[in-house]
């Protein structure tokens, strides 16, 4: 969705970041496994719940598992997802990064519509539906991150990071204290230049 309307930014396009759509899969992959175990176990976090030994494996990347954790998981969810609802999730959450490792935006964009249909059906988990209807309705702005493939992740935790250091100074008077405090954490300043650096 384009800002038309916008006078400040009239030719910008909305994009919604890749950190918050994935967060928002794995979210949706937790809730279909929190259900599934609470209707087939009926108690929580004991370690001999084959869901809830998988939960840390669930949300981590696919290709970042060797044999052994696939096959790990995998049996797990043989043994506590019987109909299936959560390895539905995982592998909805997987094609979601599938997406985002597409390079065409073209196909990129096929790729979303076909899980966008998938996730609609009426057989699928009802987390699963809410997801595919956020898409939906997010749909061209989250297409749109293949525009530039630019994420705000570095420039959130940057934020992060100064408002961390405010917090463990509890405030600072001094602007230039509270300046180079966040420079030491972020790295190692360039103390030459560092004098020169006037801010208005």
């Amino acid at each position: 969705m384009t800002l038309q309307n916008h006078t400040g930014l009239p030719r910008a396009d909305q994009v919604v970041d890749p950190f918050h759509v994935i967060a928002l899969a794995n979210r949706c992959l937790d809730s279909v496994r929190r259900r599934v175990k609470a209707e087939h176990f009926g108690r929580r976090h004991k370690s001999n719940d084959p869901l809830y030994r998988a939960h840390r494996v669930l949300v981590m990347d696919e290709e970042t598992l060797d044999a052994e954790a696939t096959a790990r998981l995998w049996s797990l969810l043989e043994l506590g997802d019987p109909r299936g609802e959560v390895a539905i999730a995982y592998r909805v959450k997987e094609r979601l990064r599938d997406f985002y490792r597409t390079q065409d935006p073209d196909q990129a964009r096929q790729v979303l519509e076909e899980l966008k249909t998938h996730c609609l059906k009426k057989a699928m988990p009802l987390e699963v539906q809410r997801l595919g209807r956020t898409i939906r309705d997010w749909f061209d702005k989250i297409c749109n991150y293949h525009l530039a493939r630019v994420s705000n992740g570095p420039t959130e935790a940057l934020n992060n990071l100064v408002k961390r250091i405010k917090r463990i100074g509890f405030g600072f008077r001094n602007f230039q204290n509270y300046r180079i405090r966040a420079l030491l954490y972020a790295g190692k300043p360039n103390w030459r230049v560092l004098g020169s650096i006037v801010v208005r």
